[in-house]
C-alpha cells in the first residue's frame, strides 16, 4: 500500500505507558496515530475520528494491574463502532485475558514486547479486512435499495421473478402472485406498484382471509348510510380508496362464493356499487392478487369461480420458496444479522461453522419470515461474537450431510449418485449401465471400484 494512502488511515493506540506510546508513534509513522491514556479519552477520540483499527492495552488506569478496564473499553468501542478492528496488546502472562477479549469481539491479540514488523503486518491485515467488509456492506446496501426495494436475492430463480415484475409493472395487467406463506408476496405487490406510472397514487392492501365474511363486502365496496344496523354514515370501501393506484387483494382464495360474483363484475366493468346504494361508481385501479392456495384445484372442486380465476390471472408469477432459492438463505441471514445487531446494539461478526451449515441445509418451511424471526431471537440470545446453530434453534448438520464446496468432491458425489441410480435401473447389468452412462465397461468397472460398488 502506498504511503499516500496510509497517511489517510487512522489508528487509535490506547496505552498509558509513555515509552510505549512513543514506540507506537514510531512504528506507525505512515499512519495518523491517535494516542489515548485511558478509557474515557479513547472513547472521545473514537467518536471524533472513527478509526478503522484500535490497538488496546488491557491494563488501563485506574486499575492497570487487571484487565477489567481494558475489557470494558473493548465492549464500549465495539458497541459504538461494531466494524472497528480491535487488536489487544497483552503481556506474556495475560493470555487468558486475551482469549476473553477475542470471545468478546476483539479482532486479534499481540503479546509484548512489540516487534514493529510483525505488529505492522497484523494492523495492515486488519485494515484490509475492514475495507473488504465495508465494500461488502455497500454491495448489500445497493442490492437492498435496488428497483425492487426489500427483495434480496442472488439465486437465478428469484432474479427471474424480479425481472418478470419489472416487465409487468408498467402495464395495467391484473397480476396473480402465487407462493407459500412468508415468500414476500406483498413486497412484490408493492414493487409492481412502485415501478408503475401509478406510484404517486395509493397502494391499498386488504387481507381477504383476515376479515370475517360478513364484513368483507363492506370493506371492499363500502356502504351507504343506513345500509345495515350501525351504518351511521356513507363510507368508502378499499376499492374506492385505491382509485388511481393499486389494489392488493391478499389471500384471494378465501373470498366467499357470493362475493366472488360481485368482484368479477367489478373486474369486468370497473364500476362498483356500495352496499345499500344504486349508483354505479367508476374506479380506475390496477389489481394485484396473491394466495398460497392452489386455485386450480379450488376451481376443479367448485370452490373458486373459473371465470374469476382467469380474470385475476392475466399475468401469473410463481414465487419460489426459500429452500429452492440457491444461495439466498445465507445472503438473507447475513443481512438480517447485520440489521438486528445494529438495532439491538450487539457486536456480532457472523455465524459459527455449524450455524452456517444449519442455515444452508434447513428447509425453511416458514420461508423468509421464519428466518427473520429466528435470527432476531438469536441476536438477542447470542453469548459470543458468532451465532451458533443452537442459538438459531436449528439442527446441527454433520459434515457428511453437507454438500461439499470443493469441485472435485462435488463431481465425485454426483458420479457416485449417478452410478448407483443407473445400476438400480439396469438391475446390475453392467453393459446396459455403461451404455446409459455413455462410458465403456472398463471405465464403469473402474468407477465402481473407486466408489466401492460391488
Amino acid at each position: 500500500m502506498s504511503r499516500s494512502k496510509q497517511i489517510q488511515q487512522k489508528i487509535l493506540v490506547v496505552e498509558d505507558d509513555p515509552g510505549l506510546q512513543s514506540q507506537m508513534r514510531w512504528c506507525f509513522d505512515g499512519y495518523e496515530v491517535l494516542i489515548a491514556s485511558h478509557r474515557e479519552e479513547a472513547i472521545m477520540l473514537l467518536r471524533r475520528h472513527e478509526p478503522a483499527v484500535v490497538l488496546l492495552d488491557l491494563g488501563l488506569p485506574p486499575d492497570p494491574d487487571n484487565a477489567s478496564e481494558g475489557l470494558a473499553a473493548l465492549e464500549e468501542i465495539l458497541t459504538l463502532t461494531p466494524s472497528t478492528k480491535v487488536i489487544v496488546v497483552t503481556g506474556n502472562d495475560e493470555r487468558e485475558n486475551a482469549v476473553k477479549a477475542i470471545a468478546r469481539g476483539a479482532y486479534d491479540f499481540y503479546q509484548k514486547p512489540v516487534d514493529p514488523e510483525v505488529l505492522g503486518l497484523i494492523v495492515q491485515r486488519a485494515y484490509n479486512l475492514h475495507e473488504l467488509e465495508q465494500e461488502n456492506r455497500q454491495l448489500i446496501q445497493r442490492i437492498a435499495t435496488s428497483a425492487i426495494d426489500g427483495i434480496l436475492a442472488t439465486s437465478p430463480q428469484m432474479i427471474k421473478v424480479c425481472r418478470t415484475v419489472e416487465k409487468v409493472a408498467p402495464t395495467n395487467a391484473t397480476t396473480l402472485l402465487l407462493g407459500e406463506s412468508g415468500t414476500g408476496k406483498e413486497l412484490l405487490a408493492r414493487a409492481l406498484h412502485d415501478l408503475s406510472p401509478r406510484v404517486k397514487k395509493p397502494f391499498v392492501a386488504i387481507n381477504c382471509g383476515a376479515i370475517p365474511e360478513t364484513l368483507l363486502e363492506s370493506e371492499l365496496f363500502g356502504y351507504e348510510k343506513g345500509a345495515f344496523t350501525g351504518a351511521a354514515k356513507q363510507t368508502k370501501g378499499k376499492i374506492e380508496y385505491a382509485d388511481g393506484g393499486t389494489l392488493f387483494l391478499d389471500e384471494i382464495g378465501d373470498i366467499p362464493g357470493l362475493l366472488q360474483v360481485k368482484l368479477l363484475r367489478f373486474l369486468q366493468e370497473r364500476v362498483i356499487e356500495r352496499l345499500g346504494g344504486r349508483a354505479e361508481i367508476p374506479v380506475d385501479v390496477r389489481v394485484v392478487c396473491a394466495t398460497n392456495q392452489n386455485l386450480t384445484n379450488q376451481v376443479k372442486q367448485g370452490m373458486f369461480r373459473e371465470d374469476l380465476y382467469y380474470r385475476i390471472s392475466e399475468i401469473t408469477i410463481n414465487i419460489p420458496p426459500l429452500r429452492e432459492r440457491e444461495g439466498d438463505a445465507l445472503l438473507l441471514a447475513k443481512v438480517f444479522l447485520d440489521r438486528f445487531s445494529r438495532e439491538h446494539g450487539r457486536n456480532l461478526r457472523g455465524f459459527t461453522d455449524d450455524g452456517t451449515c444449519a442455515i444452508a441445509n434447513h428447509t425453511w418451511p416458514g420461508n423468509v419470515r421464519e428466518m427473520e424471526n429466528r435470527i432476531k431471537r438469536a441476536v438477542i440470545m447470542a453469548e459470543d461474537s458468532c451465532v451458533s446453530a443452537e442459538e438459531l434453534e436449528l439442527e446441527v448438520v454433520s459434515e457428511q450431510e453437507v454438500m461439499p464446496l470443493n469441485l472435485r468432491e462435488v463431481r465425485e458425489a454426483a458420479e457416485s449418485v449417478a452410478i448407483r441410480r443407473v445400476l438400480g435401473l439396469s438391475d446390475g447389468n453392467i453393459s446396459q449401465a455403461a451404455e446409459m452412462l455413455g462410458v465403456s465397461r472398463p471405465t464403469l468397472y473402474d468407477l465402481m471400484n473407486k466408489y466401492g460398488f460391488k
